[in-house]
């Protein structure tokens, strides 16, 4: 039985995704952000991932991102499983590629809802499914001169 809602701004917004891009440039917490705004989102929900200087408890030297031709459709998917899922009023994710510093953001994805506890749901969501899901993959290099590729399955 379909949910019935007291107000049209408690249902998903028929289209929902403002900004998926998978891009060199650096990102930006603010255009993320401001792409999710939307008047009847009560929550909204943002995960900014920076670039650390340690993993797995070695001193990380270098970094970089690259991504398979297929990736921003692969966050399409990932983005509109999130969307169907969860009452979103807005999302948006991007991600970058190329050579990155620590401090650097890496990926920035955010998403609005009518409440803020399916905001986090669903953001929460969307950030592990494009870990899991969308073929990026990021070279480390460790301060003892070892190497790492860490990546989607």
């Amino acid at each position: 039985m379909a949910q019935m809602y007291e107000h049209p701004g408690e249902a998903a917004a028929p289209e929902p995704i403002r900004l998926l891009e998978v891009r060199s440039a650096p990102l930006s917490v603010d255009e993320v952000f401001a792409a999710v705004q939307d008047g009847a989102a009560g929550g909204t929900a943002l995960f900014a991932g920076t670039v650390r200087n340690h993993d797995g408890g070695s001193d990380v030297a270098a970094l970089a991102y690259s991504a398979h031709p297929t990736a921003e459709d692969e966050l399409r998917r990932v983005a509109e499983k999130v969307a169907a899922d969860y009452p979103v009023r807005a999302l948006a994710a991007v991600h970058r590629v190329g050579e990155l510093s620590v401090g650097d953001l890496a990926v920035v994805v955010a998403v609005s809802c009518p409440h803020r506890a399916e905001a986090f749901e669903a953001c929460r969501r969307l950030i592990d499914e494009l870990k899991q899901q969308v073929p990026l993959w990021k070279h480390q290099e460790f301060g003892d001169g070892s190497q790492e590729w860490v990546g989607a399955q």
